[in-house]
């Protein structure tokens, strides 16, 4: 088939960029470049910035799609161009939207396609709620053949999946525990997560692509397995071969005592205990299953990264500010 992403690759798409080009399907990236050094030799790249739509329209003129697939929309303003851009010009329209966007606090902790979306604490849930609002109405009145797809938390060799970190990502974290250090975990860490390797997801993804009975649908896709945050961070500790020193403190606390956006990530998201059902998208991809645990995930991203520096970005102001949490919690601890 003929597929166009706009991105093509971030911690998501670029699993699926590679899946694609293994398949054999003509694949074209448009981006403006300044991450395709390592895309297969087979990528066709259009290079430019999806938010000059005038440039765009202009580099895809006679250009039609089986498929079309937007990464990188966030607003329902972005998806209003892309609705201009691609009408008439693709088979089917793929939007990446979230799973965050389903109802918090939760009702029942198994998560179906028809849970509610309703988000109160996250912005960025209730605009990828707007986002899929707009293209389900473009679909029913204007038949644009939209297929909305909820990612939960999927990651890549790139960054180890964490409840809490900081603006510079991941590796503050796994540096702290390879130094000794307490780590901050939110809640008591029993509660119940999802982490998704990206390799997984690509697979179910690639599986809606050209399938009519995915046109005017929204699946959910994530790997089965449910574990504690407690586990999570132990697998990080088990990697780089260091006991884990846990730091408890409440979701509420820290989006009460942070400047980071704990409301939206912990309350919004992660704070909450979730397993998915994914019936629905299996129903159509029969072949899709989850084969990267948690533990062997991680264990190949935390090798990964301590053999790329490029990704070991240093986070002093979140390295000061766990410190300085870890020893209020001591302090608390020790006056009773």
């Amino acid at each position: 088939m003929k597929i166009l992403f706009i991105g093509g690759t971030g911690t998501i798409s670029m699993a699926i960029t590679r899946l694609l080009c293994e398949q054999g399907h003509e694949l074209y990236l448009l981006n403006r470049g300044s991450r395709n050094a390592s895309l297969p030799e087979n990528v066709k790249l259009i290079r430019a910035d999806i938010g000059s739509e005038a440039e765009v329209a202009e580099k895809l003129e006679g250009m039609s799609f089986d498929c079309v697939g937007e990464f990188i929309g966030f607003v329902p303003e972005q998806l209003e161009r892309d609705f201009r851009l691609f009408s008439g010009k693709t088979g089917q329209f793929i939007y990446i939207s979230s799973a965050s966007a389903y109802r918090k606090p939760m009702q029942g902790y198994v998560i179906t396609e028809e849970t509610p979306l309703e988000n109160p604490y996250w912005e960025y849930s209730r605009n990828k709620k707007a986002c899929e609002e707009y293209l389900m109405e473009r679909c029913r009145k204007e038949g644009f053949p939209v297929t909305i797809v909820r990612p939960s938390h999927t990651y890549d060799e790139r960054s180890v999946p964490l409840g809490v970190h900081g603006n510079g990502g991941s590796w503050q974290v796994v540096k702290r525990i390879m130094e000794g250090k307490p780590v901050i975990i939110h809640g008591d860490g029993t509660s119940l997560w999802t982490i998704t390797h990206n390799s997984d997801f690509a697979k179910a993804y690639a599986g809606l692509i050209g399938n009519p009975k995915a046109i005017g649908e929204a699946f959910h896709i994530t790997s089965d397995e449910s574990v504690s945050w407690n586990e999570i961070y132990g697998y990080i500790a088990e990697a780089v071969g260091k006991e884990l020193k846990p730091c408890y403190v409440s979701s509420r606390t820290l989006a009460d005592l942070s400047s980071y956006d704990f409301v939206g990530s912990l309350i919004g998201d992660k704070a909450n205990s979730v397993v998915f059902d994914n019936s629905k998208v299996k129903a159509l991809v029969p072949d899709f299953k989850a084969e990267v645990s948690a533990r062997e995930g991680i264990k190949r991203t935390v090798e990964y990264i301590l053999a790329h520096p490029e990704y070991q970005t240093e986070d002093e102001e979140f390295d000061r500010w766990c410190d300085k949490v870890a020893a209020l919690v001591t302090g608390l601890k020790e006056g009773f």
